[in-house]
This record gives C-alpha cells, structure tokens and sequence, in this order.
C-alpha cells in the first residue's frame, strides 16, 4: 500500500508527464524543468496547454523563481495557468502567487483509486468503447473535449491535430478513449500511464448524452486496461460536481488543487 506522501508525488509526476510529454516532441512547443517546477508551453493562445505545475520551490527564492515563471508566459503573450498541488512546496505557494498577481480561477478535489478494486463491469447495451489509434478516431476525441466550449475550441483541435504523429506513433504514455453509441461518438477520456499511476484527464461527454452512465463506463474500462499495464493506482482531479460520480467508481478524495490565472482584462 503506498503511503500518502508518496501518492501525492507519483500523482504530481503524472500530472507532469501528460502536461508536457507532448510539448516535449514537438517544434514550436516548450517544456522546461529547470526553474523548480515544471513550465509547459504549446505555443498557442490558450491555458489549457499553457501551464506550470509541479512546483518544488526553496522558500528563499520561492517568489523570485515564481515570478520568473509568470514572466515567462506574460513576455510571450500568451494565457496559462499555475496548478498547485497537496505536494507542492514551499506551503503558502498560493498566497505567493497571488502576491505576484494571479488569481484563483477554480479547485478540484484531488482522488485516487487502487486499480484493483475497480472490477470490470459490461458496457451499457450498445456502448463501445474504443482506444484511439488513427488520426480520425483522435479527430473525434478532440472534437468532443473541444465542445466543452461554446462555441468549440479550435486550439484543441488544432493542437490534437498538430500532436496525432507523435501521439499515435506507439511510444506516447497517453491513450485516448472514445466512447460510441451504435457508432456515434458521445464521450472521451485520456488515460496517462506514468509514475505507476494511471492518471484519468479529458473526461467529456457531449451535452446531448450526459446523465447516462457513459463516462462512467468508459473510465471503468479505462482502469481494468490500465492494470493490466501494471499500474496500481488512479487518479484525477474532479470538479465539485463530479465527485461523487468518481466515489461511485472507488475513488477517494486525497487533498485540494488549486488553478491560478493572471486575472482577466476587464471589458472595454
């Protein structure tokens, strides 16, 4: 049984390694580790993949290294967000960064599952659920995850579409899942394989098909495939309104993370 402490580390590194292992791998994208936490860059106008996290700060230049972190993205134009974590350090990151002048945009509930007790369930009649190995099948995973906005996002899009080769070239420790309905697609999720964690992210149903299980299903079918890859534990961060959704599937609530964001420009 892994102890708390641990647990929150090898999430924090799950976290980190579906963050930026695509940006890593390709031209026009950044990643860098070397500031005491881990930057991501895509490159584009949005903060869904634009971001630091994994923040492992001495207190003596904790303010200095963070605000060179912000510098970063603020000289660049460019939107993003600070996630911090139950492991991060030093204590009373947040309070630092708001002296630096982001802004608490939301919380989740950090959870984790032993994989093992999640047991294999059959799909809802007329479910499939399928791993995502063409660009096609990753088109409709983004497509779904981009209807998260009104209107749809095309940065996740584009970025889905920018990332397929390296992605789909079998050495990604990201899967992406889509789940179809006699054929139409209505809900996705990524599962991220590293650490010893399998590490649940995307989670998106279109509105249409909501309130039916489907998500559900389809994380389920996501663990027992990930155990039988040797991970031993799951984890997620879940919104106020998912956490019992995910406490359904055996998910325990571990800590709180935070999202911080430069505070919006105020409408003209």
């Amino acid at each position: 049984m892994i102890d708390r402490p641990a647990l929150l580390e090898a999430l924090d590194e799950n976290m980190a390694v579906h963050a930026g292992w695509i940006q890593r791998r390709v031209p026009g994208m950044t990643v860098r580790d070397d500031l005491g936490f881990v930057l991501v860059d895509s490159g584009l106008a949005t903060d869904t993949f634009n971001l630091v996290c994994r923040t492992r700060l001495d207190p003596a230049d904790a303010e200095a290294r963070s605000a060179e972190g912000i510098e970063w993205f603020r000289s660049r134009g460019r939107p993003f967000s600070w996630w911090v974590s139950p492991a991060d350090t030093p204590a009373g990151l947040g309070s630092t960064l708001a002296r630096l002048g982001l802004e608490v945009a939301e919380s989740e509930t950090v959870m984790s599952a032993d994989i093992a007790r999640v047991l294999p369930e059959p799909l809802p009649d007329k479910l499939d659920v399928r791993r995502a190995e063409t660009s096609a099948q990753l088109r409709e995973f983004a497509a779904i995850n981009a209807a998260n906005w009104s209107p749809p996002d095309q940065d996740v899009l584009h970025f889905y579409e920018t990332a397929a080769p390296e992605l789909l070239g079998g050495e990604s420790p990201l899967r992406f899942f889509v789940a179809y309905l006699q054929g139409v697609a209505v809900a996705a999720a990524e599962v991220t394989i590293a650490a010893g964690i399998a590490g649940i992210y995307n989670v998106s149903t279109l509105e249409y098909w909501r309130g039916r299980g489907y998500a559900g299903a389809l994380l389920r079918h996501m663990l027992v495939g990930a155990r039988m890859e040797g991970a031993l534990h799951a984890g997620l961060q879940a919104a106020p309104g998912a956490v019992a959704v995910y406490q359904r599937l055996g998910f325990e609530s571990v800590g709180e993370v935070t999202e911080y964001k430069p505070p919006r420009a105020p409408l003209s």
